[in-house]
């Protein structure tokens, strides 16, 4: 309830009304079917503006929740359980990982050490040190990185200019695209929800196999002696990280 009086007027369509009794503008507002809501509280007079409130807090609050919804996030994207991950599975995640910082979120890369690749902890660095180069146009390193326990994270922010730069540039090229008439794909946020639903996936599958290595494992059967393991049948089958790895832990 407003209290003083008198107070200056605005009407339902911003037209001002000029400074009136109070009570005479609570009843040009029931008139009306609107309320008298106090807008600018610290003036002598106070203004006051006819509306409908309810209308405005809806409005209001619209407004609100798609900015909540637009904010800032920080994503965290999985390189998999293992300094092992294939290299086409990482260009997958960098590539997760360019999508949410064009979308101005934050992004923090985690790699995961298993067993005795904890020996080799420059294998996952200079693979976050590869994404960072690939990513650089777009963005800068917030977190350098950081250990926990068996992972190393950083965190990288977008760079306004720089993901400006890109925007332009791709808009460019959808556009000599489009002339020529070839189809353009337009991200969008639903495609971009579906992007977080995917990641979310991937990191519940990895942290999934996490708990499977945790769990205590049954003793291994020894194999009979003068008996070779099997290999794979050829080049093809073999992951170039695994060969890198038993070299440096000295697997034979």
């Amino acid at each position: 309830m407003i209290r003083i009086s008198p107070i200056r007027v605005v009407g339902p369509d911003n037209e001002q009304i000029g400074v009136i009794d109070t009570h005479e503008a609570v009843r040009m507002a029931q008139e009306r079917g609107l309320d008298l809501v106090e807008i600018v509280s610290d003036s002598r007079p106070p203004v006051c503006k006819i509306m409908d409130y309810g209308k405005y807090r809806y409005e209001l609050s619209k407004k609100e929740g798609k900015s909540r919804g637009h904010a800032p996030e920080l994503k965290e994207i999985r390189l998999g359980r293992s300094v092992k991950i294939g290299g086409h599975d990482v260009q997958i995640r960098v590539d997760q990982a360019r999508r949410f910082l064009m979308a101005g979120h934050k992004v923090q890369i985690t790699q995961r050490f298993k067993g005795r690749e904890m020996m080799h902890k420059e294998l996952g660095i200079e693979r976050l040190a590869e994404i960072v180069d690939q990513l650089e146009d777009i963005c800068k390193v917030e977190m350098a990185p950081r250990w926990m326990g068996r992972q190393a994270s950083i965190v990288l922010a977008p760079d306004r200019n720089k993901v400006d730069t890109a925007k332009r540039k791709i808009a460019a090229e959808r556009a000599a695209r489009a002339e020529l008439g070839d189809d353009v794909e337009v991200d969008d946020d639903a495609s971009l929800e579906e992007l977080e639903a995917l990641v979310e996936a991937q990191n519940l599958a990895d942290a999934a196999e996490d708990d499977d290595d945790d769990a205590v494992a049954a003793p291994e059967q020894e194999e009979p002696k003068g008996k070779k393991k099997k290999g794979p049948k050829d080049d093809r089958a073999r992951n170039p990280v695994d060969d890198e790895l038993a070299s440096l832990l000295g697997d034979e």
